[in-house]
């Protein structure tokens, strides 16, 4: 089995590529990555020092994809990640086109011409805005959690809005607006299952939470829980923004090794059944708000002042939790790192590399 993994140096493919090397040594792992993101150069070397070969190209010159040869399987990892991506000075609307949707039909033309799987790490935020801004919350334990719903029992069925007391199912509506960035994912969701129909090779998409862990390239709007944590134990100015101005809006999260579990069994499957669509993250167990965040931070470094803004932004949401367990049934997946573990490792590295906030960014 050779697997192909785009943005194999940006945190998630790395940790894929490094862990399922480790997990399965007869899988050839392979990877392509344009290194326009800084700190990638960190993880191109350790890779390479593992024997994973690694081709400098981008995907969205079809040529670049051509030179990685056959393969029997692609994991697309690689994306401009951010729901505000193409709105600001750092990147324009099109390069966010071009990168998460053109670079996507390059990978599927691959995979017609060789026959692979196509695995799409897709995102939360390809469910809708609106719905999920107006939705009722209430503050528990510093963080917001939909009124009338008990997300610490089991799912007791769906809710007319596709959510259940486990979270955010993958019923819910994905009716616009949902961001720039999350419209080229939900195009790219749809563009890889007709690719799959039309050409017979298998498709699964991976709706993914935030996905954290020690040595992520955390920013503001990316990689929240990196970035918060990184930014205390710096003594970076912090903000609560929007809502109540006291952070009490939430996020699950995943470490993206337990991805390779699931990932495994995906590109050897064959298309059946199974929905083509999950939802893959930490759920309710692993949600976690800024302000529990900042009792984490607090805790180990001490205390600080974090400003508080009600400012308002467009695609800001109180709570974002998806419910996994379609996963569970389909895949028998589980995630097996604890919100707990995901935050110790990134204070210990956060610990062991200061400055890196400025070298990440």
């Amino acid at each position: 089995m050779k697997v192909l993994i785009t943005g194999i140096c940006g945190f998630v493919g790395s940790v894929l590529a490094a862990r399922w090397k480790e997990a399965d040594s007869h899988c050839q792992i392979i990877g392509i990555d344009n290194l326009s993101r800084r700190g990638g150069w960190r993880n191109l070397d350790a890779l390479r020092s593992m024997g994973i070969p690694i081709s400098h190209g981008d995907i969205r010159n079809s040529s670049d994809v051509e030179l990685c040869g056959p393969v029997d399987a692609i994991v697309d990892a690689a994306a401009h990640p951010s729901v505000l991506g193409g709105l600001g000075p750092e990147g324009s609307s099109r390069q966010l086109v071009e990168n998460n949707l053109l670079g996507t039909v390059n990978l599927l033309e691959h995979c017609r011409r060789h026959r692979a799987a196509f695995v799409l790490l897709s995102t939360s935020r390809v469910y809708s805005i609106a719905p999920l801004a107006s939705l009722p919350v209430e503050v528990k334990d510093g963080a917001y959690q939909p009124t009338g719903l008990d997300c610490t029992q089991g799912a007791k069925g769906l809710s007319p809005l596709g959510i259940t007391p486990l979270g955010i199912s993958e019923s819910f509506s994905t009716a616009s607006p949902i961001s720039l960035y999350g419209s080229t994912k939900l195009a790219s969701e749809q563009l890889a299952l007709e690719y799959g129909y039309a050409f017979g090779f298998p498709v699964w998409i991976n709706r993914c939470g935030v996905l954290a862990g020690a040595g992520q390239f955390g920013r503001a709007d990316q990689g929240i829980f990196a970035y918060w944590l990184h930014s205390w134990c710096e003594g970076k100015p912090l903000k609560y923004l929007g809502f109540d101005g006291q952070g009490s809006q939430v996020r699950d999260c995943l470490h993206p090794q337990d991805l390779v579990p699931l990932l495994a069994k995906q590109v050897t499957a064959r298309n059946d059944d199974r929905s083509p669509i999950i939802n893959a993250s930490g759920g309710v167990a692993s949600a976690r708000s800024l302000r529990q965040l900042s009792d984490f931070c607090r805790a180990r470094w001490g205390d600080r002042n974090v400003e508080s803004d009600r400012s308002h932004r467009k695609y800001d949401l109180p709570w974002v939790v998806l419910d996994s367990s379609l996963a569970h049934r389909t895949w028998n997946w589980t995630p097996t790192t604890t919100v707990e573990d995901i935050l110790e490792g990134i204070a210990v590295f956060a610990e062991q590399n200061q400055g890196w906030i400025d070298v990440a960014n």
